[in-house]
């Protein structure tokens, strides 16, 4: 008997071992670690800027063509609601910390619905896929999703939108939108806030092509716009890149960015 009580303290002083380990174990720290996929415009290179958080244990997904196809042919079970006001006329409303997932509805027709879980655990015990962290909005879906899966710099493709509709109507900024890929509520959002951004970043954004300083920080446009239309943005849009965890040509601080694995049944 004594020999067992000896054997059992043996155990529990090597566990309490094992675990001080751990814990004295270092963290690797997210300061100054950027994530994202330069391009031209960008301002940084892969030096500075990888689709990696290592201090996150995180890979942006990338996604082949056969994958994005699936994602495009996927449908809600109920259209979103269009806007039919401009979300910019009132602020931006509060909002708690959530996530987005889908629900299979029915697999072999590809249709699903979208829900707001207070966490990824709480979604995850529902048997629910997370989309992206923050509530669902108007570019929740997956075909939203696929268009920037698929073009890590779709932004450029909203920006010259913008430039060859200024002094056309509203709607045809939210057609050429519309026409890159985006569902009609997805572009009715990024319409209004590339409207926004028109009207009140005009100066710092006219001759400023460069998306980030040099060390990192977003340029004058891009801080304008992240200042000035992002809250709106990410309330109605629900999805962004950095809360969808997809690298894009605007490299964020790994700090800002929530990792996704996006293991959806392709």
């Amino acid at each position: 008997m004594v020999k067992k009580y000896e054997f059992l303290l043996l155990l529990l002083l090597v566990f309490i071992f094992i675990s001080s380990c751990k814990k004295d174990e270092p963290q690797i720290s997210c300061e100054g670690t950027m994530f994202g996929i330069p391009v031209a415009n960008t301002g940084l290179d892969e030096s500075f800027c990888t689709p990696s958080c290592i201090c996150k244990n995180f890979d942006s997904r990338t996604f082949s063509t056969t994958e994005i196809d699936a994602l495009k042919s996927w449908q809600l079970n109920a259209p979103l609601p269009e806007l039919t006001t401009n979300p910019y006329d009132v602020p931006a409303p509060e909002s708690e910390p959530m996530v987005c997932a889908i629900m299979i509805e029915n697999l072999a027709a590809k249709i699903y619905s979208l829900g707001s879980y207070p966490d990824e655990a709480t979604a995850e015990a529902a048997g629910a896929i997370v989309t992206h962290h923050d509530g669902c909005g108007l570019c929740s879906t997956l075909p939203d999703f696929a268009v920037y899966a698929e073009d890590r710099d779709v932004g450029a493709a909203v920006r010259q939108c913008g430039l060859s509709t200024i002094g056309q109507p509203f709607e045809n900024l939210v057609a050429c939108i519309e026409a890159i890929g985006f569902t009609t509520p997805c572009a009715q959002i990024w319409a209004y806030n590339t409207m926004n951004t028109r009207q009140n970043c005009f100066l710092e954004c006219i001759t400023n092509t460069s998306y980030h300083n040099s060390d990192g920080t977003l340029s004058d446009c891009l801080q304008c716009d992240e200042d000035i239309s992002g809250p709106v943005f990410k309330a109605v849009a629900g999805r962004t890149r950095r809360n969808t965890g997809l690298a894009s040509s605007i490299c964020r601080f790994c700090e800002e960015v929530k990792p996704v694995e996006h293991n959806y049944p392709f």
